[in-house]
């Protein structure tokens, strides 16, 4: 039997991996939670039609989040992770010597349970002792802390459904408020080729809200247009200004010390898309 899993990202758009077996198939309280096995990328998250990671190549992505900002950094002691239950920023995270604390909060109870099961590689990290799991909504945990964490990564779905509120001017100003006087924070802000319609807007409210934004890119296969990026919205730090020199090597597959900041070197037609007057998420 021929089957095939596609993502349909836009009308026009989809993207197709043939499918070995089909693992889990659920309905949680809040989304579709599907695992597949796929030819190419292996075991395979989907939630809501989307595909979130597939063990051949999120490591891009989760190294990438996880590991330029906390070198931006120079303490990162207490790190809240939104979204992330699958555990492999949360593992990321780890790495660092420095974070003794590590907070996620993540609202289906289910992506996590999915994670510890089909993908252990990922999430192993969740059984540290450094480790919080809170259950929650993001949203509203943000708006509840002031002054609390070094660092926040929004490793969140697309603006759509129970992460939409996650791209928004109230929420980003929470993130500030929540952050300590010198804190940053990361968020996945979708691709520059793929999304041309989004990026500008999500990029406009983190600017409007930090003194120092950045955003990076990365090539993850897995998602549509490969190319993916990250916005840095810090109160302090730059990450222009890190030395490659002080970067451990902490023996990541594809962040590097040279890459941290050629990351932050952006295509002509990216840097132009962020100069578009836009307005903000409400």
């Amino acid at each position: 039997m021929d089957v095939w899993f596609y993502e349909e990202h836009k009308q026009n758009l989809r993207l197709n991996y043939r499918v070995k077996r089909v693992l889990a198939h659920k309905k949680t309280d809040y989304q579709e939670l599907v695992v597949v096995e796929t030819e190419n990328y292996g075991r395979t998250l989907v939630l809501d039609g989307a595909v979130q990671l597939t063990v051949r190549d999120e490591f891009i992505y989760h190294e990438m989040i996880a590991h330029v900002p906390l070198f931006t950094h120079p303490d990162p002691q207490k790190v809240l992770v939104i979204g992330g239950g699958d555990g492999g920023t949360v593992r990321e995270t780890l790495k660092h010597k420095e974070v003794n604390e590590v907070h996620l909060v993540e609202i289906d109870p289910e992506v996590v349970a999915a994670a510890r099961e089909y993908f252990p590689e990922t999430s192993a990290g969740l059984s540290d002792k450094r480790v919080h799991v809170h259950y929650a909504d993001g949203i509203r945990f943000v708006a509840e802390q002031e002054g609390a964490f070094d660092v926040i990564i929004v490793d969140s779905s697309d603006p759509v459904g129970p992460a939409e509120g996650l791209f928004g001017k109230q929420f980003y100003a929470d993130v500030a408020r929540a952050l300590k006087p010198d804190g940053l924070f990361v968020a996945q802000t979708e691709s520059p080729w793929a999304n041309q319609d989004i990026l500008p807007r999500i990029y406009a409210g983190i600017r409007a809200t930090f003194p120092i934004a950045r955003l990076y890119l990365a090539t993850v296969p897995t998602y549509p247009g490969w190319l993916w990026s990250f916005t840095l919205g810090s109160k302090k730090h730059d990450p222009l200004t890190v030395d490659p020199a002080r970067i451990p090597d902490l023996g990541c597959r594809y962040y590097t010390p040279e890459l941290h900041r050629a990351a932050f070197t952006l295509p002509r037609f990216v840097g132009d898309l962020l100069e578009k007057p836009a307005d903000p998420f409400a």
